[in-house]
């Protein structure tokens, strides 16, 4: 079915999600995280867009882009571009690595704007990477607390809640921790998802001991039927564990 065409917003305000293709890590390590960071920099310097919030998974990103001197779809194939250049010479890889259609829903008023960006801050929250959503370091929530100029325009988003910026930031502070259940752009609609890919990879992580993933196909079998069995149990899909792990569809299915 072909796709439709994108929405496009009055405001000139996206929600914007890149995935890495096939959901693999677009981010391996710290240094990968502040290339990025670095990229988004570079072009938004140049003039092409402004950032009201980000978010830096591990293999997927969320942005709350402005669009300013051209099309954000642009702007979002200079950052690619750039990015996965940098990144395949490193790991000595070659191909894509983002999705080739990047995730995007225009924002179009200041309430949708304010919960679209406590979504982003919530993302390592709600897959149990941090206790706090300030003990992030790879998303834009404390450059809101700390005044910090450079990536995060944070002067629009405070105005909202209070002209003078030091009456601001508690009532930011007060509207970020806010449990929630709204379902913004990357919610699955078409099924009840019971635990997302973040909470899945959180898991191995930590089950495994390392970052590195592909440590379940060195387990014995015993061992690795355990932790997909478990997966399981807690709601994960075959085709999640497939698409995440990189294991067969048969071994999850046997386990």
């Amino acid at each position: 079915m072909p796709r439709g065409p994108r929405k496009i917003s009055n405001t000139g305000i996206y929600h914007i999600i890149l995935r890495g293709i096939n959901k693999q890590n677009i981010f391996m390590d710290k240094e990968d995280k502040l290339k990025f960071i670095d990229t988004l920099q570079l072009y938004k310097d140049k003039g092409f867009y402004q950032i009201y919030g980000y978010c830096l998974m591990d293999n997927h990103t969320h942005s709350l882009f402005k669009e300013k001197d051209e099309y954000i779809g642009e702007s979002l194939k200079r950052i690619g571009s750039s990015y996965v250049f940098w990144y395949n010479k490193k790991y000595e890889r070659s191909g894509p690595l983002f999705q080739d259609r990047f995730k995007s829903e225009a924002v179009e008023d200041d309430r949708y704007l304010l919960s679209v960006l406590r979504y982003i801050h919530q993302n390592p929250l709600k897959a149990g990477m941090v206790k706090n959503i300030g003990d992030y370091r790879w998303s834009s929530y404390n450059d809101f607390l700390n005044s910090r100029t450079g990536l995060t325009d944070t002067r629009f988003i405070l105005d909202i809640f209070h002209v003078n910026e030091q009456d601001a930031i508690p009532l930011f502070k007060n509207f970020m921790a806010q449990s929630t259940e709204e379902k913004f752009l990357d919610h699955d609609t078409g099924r009840k998802i019971k635990i997302t890919d973040e909470e899945v990879l959180s898991y191995l992580k930590q089950n495994l001991s390392t970052d590195n993933l592909d440590f379940l196909k060195q387990l014995s079998i015993q061992e690795r039927d355990i932790v997909i069995r478990e997966l399981k149990r807690k709601g994960a899909t075959i085709k999640q564990l497939t698409d995440l792990t990189g294991l067969g569809r048969r071994i999850i299915q046997k386990a």
